[in-house]
């Protein structure tokens, strides 16, 4: 008796030639609708899903496959003999192959607000098929990715179609329909609960394991959105790290923050070291490079633009352990060959690429807390208000911006100081601003570098004046900061005291 197969495939990518090899290798075709109308337009004989349900479709198409003929041809078990008496009594044949692809509910919500035609688009027959022949993996194949098609051919012609070959797509299938309500459900908490119901789901696709986590005795993975990383993120030497990949996220962040500019960020642990933007990215880097050379050592270098042979060879003066860019020319791949250890990535691109999730997490012990993903809007710097008698030039507002963006993208609690649009020094991750402050300063003298005329950015309130009477001694001229404090007035009183310009944002950026 020939083998049954059922199509129900909304991407319709491959489903002839894949038909036609299972059709050479016995089995019967069964289809739905559009997907039967296709199969014979390319001279593929196929039964009518209604033919077996004895049914005929109805409600619009809300109906074709919800029918005992359909699950349990599925369903019953080959290996229980009431199960095949039962099965013969009834007259249901037996189905053992499923190839679904579900109705396209996230291309739905990409094109249209119309909640008439979302619901429309919320698969039942579909997953409820998936979720029958996956559960009786023992006797059926269950297809659910246009990608998977040959393999499974080949499963079957080369008598690899095994109890273990069929759990895996078993895996794949109850990973398929979980993302597919998961989907639908943060929509409808997006749409109707503001994105907070009372349940809430992340679903990333795997794009590969990383070598650990990160200690050598975890294990670890990178998981994607949208496919942000298989189209964003190629690897041209080396393999990303569980840390790696963390640092160069904040990295990127910093560098991609201000546009079209030539910036440059070097990041060590998550944090910037270096900072800078100038006319062209070899210059960014060795002002970048200024700012903490120590740390830089062993670090992650973000370029927002390409990597030539030039700046390959500035760079490679000294042990970096990932370089990431828009491009990396195969000039300067050849230069950074030379160094065993580096890592490069390129986004292919002529800018670095950011996903700009819109909401963020983290994990916490016992589960999760989850918000708003937070980014410094386009014109809050421009708009932050003048609280001094002073103003800063438009050029110092460059620096403040510069200094202000890096602050929000930096461990709290932080300060950040920028000269002529290069960060010349930076405190992060203290208990104290006061700390952050003294201990950027420390790093500025102890490097050579000049702190006087620059900016300082705050990414939360100064408490107390002693940060000012800090900043002042080391000769900022400008600051920026959200204000909000009980003690606002002596932080204005002492910014007007040094002769200094003093902006409140009025927006908080803490990064935890």
């Amino acid at each position: 008796m020939a083998k049954r197969a059922l199509i129900s495939v909304s991407d319709k990518n491959g489903v002839v030639e894949f038909c036609t090899s299972l059709v050479k290798n016995g089995y019967e075709i069964i289809s739905t609708g559009g997907t039967y109308k296709k199969l014979v337009e390319s001279g593929i004989q196929a039964i009518e899903i209604d033919e077996v349900t004895k049914f005929p479709e109805c409600f619009e198409g809300r109906v074709k496959t919800l029918n005992p003929f359909v699950h349990g041809g599925i369903l019953h078990r080959r290996d229980k003999q009431s199960h095949l008496d039962q099965a013969k009594e009834l007259g249901v044949e037996s189905i053992d192959l499923v190839c679904v692809n579900l109705y396209p509910f996230k291309e739905t919500i990409e094109r249209t607000d119309d909640f008439d035609d979302i619901i429309e688009n919320i698969d039942i027959g579909g997953p409820a098929m998936v979720r029958s022949a996956a559960k009786n993996f023992d006797a059926v194949i269950i297809v659910t990715n246009v990608e998977d098609y040959s393999e499974v051919i080949d499963a079957i012609e080369n008598e690899k179609n095994t109890k273990e070959f069929r759990r895996g797509y078993m895996i794949k299938a109850y990973e398929h329909t979980a993302a597919y309500d998961s989907m639908i459900a943060n929509y409808m908490n997006k749409r109707f609960n503001k994105g907070f119901g009372e349940k809430q789901f992340i679903v990333g696709n795997k794009v590969m394991a990383t070598r650990y986590g990160e200690n050598p005795h975890q294990q670890g993975a990178l998981y994607e959105f949208d496919k942000h990383f298989t189209n964003n993120f190629t690897t041209l030497k080396g393999e990303a790290s569980f840390n790696n990949l963390n640092d160069l996220n904040g990295a990127v962040k910093i560098a991609s923050a201000f546009g079209e500019d030539n910036a440059v960020c070097i990041s060590k642990h998550g944090n910037p070291c270096g900072f800078a933007i100038k006319d062209n990215l070899l210059d960014a880097y060795i002002e970048a490079l200024k700012c903490d050379p120590v740390s830089a050592f062993g670090g992650v270098v973000a370029v927002n633009g390409t990597v030539n042979k030039e700046l390959a060879e500035k760079m490679n003066e000294i042990f970096l352990e990932v370089v990431i860019a828009g491009y990396i020319t195969e000039e300067a791949q050849e230069v950074f060959a030379k160094k065993k250890r580096i890592k490069l990535f390129e986004m292919g691109s002529d800018k670095l690429i950011l996903a700009n999730d819109k909401k963020d997490f983290k994990h916490i012990d016992g589960g999760f807390v989850f918000q708003d993903a937070d980014r410094v809007a386009s014109d809050e710097v421009k708009n932050a208000k003048l609280v001094s008698k002073n103003e800063a030039t438009l050029e110092e507002i460059k620096d403040l911006e510069i200094a202000y963006k890096v602050a929000s993208l930096t461990k709290s609690n932080c300060v950040v100081y920028v000269k002529n649009s290069a960060m010349v020094a930076v405190g992060m991750g203290m208990t104290s601003r006061v700390d952050a402050a003294e201990c950027a300063l420390k790093k500025a003298k102890d490097m050579g570098l000049d702190v006087s005329g620059a900016a300082l950015a705050s990414e939360a309130f100064f408490p107390f004046r002693d940060s000012i009477d800090a900043a002042a001694q080391a000769g900022v001229k400008n600051i920026i900061e959200p204000g909000g404090s009980i003690r606002d007035q002596e932080i204005i009183d002492a910014a007007n005291e040094f002769g200094m310009s003093l902006y409140f944002s009025e927006v908080r950026h803490f990064l935890h």
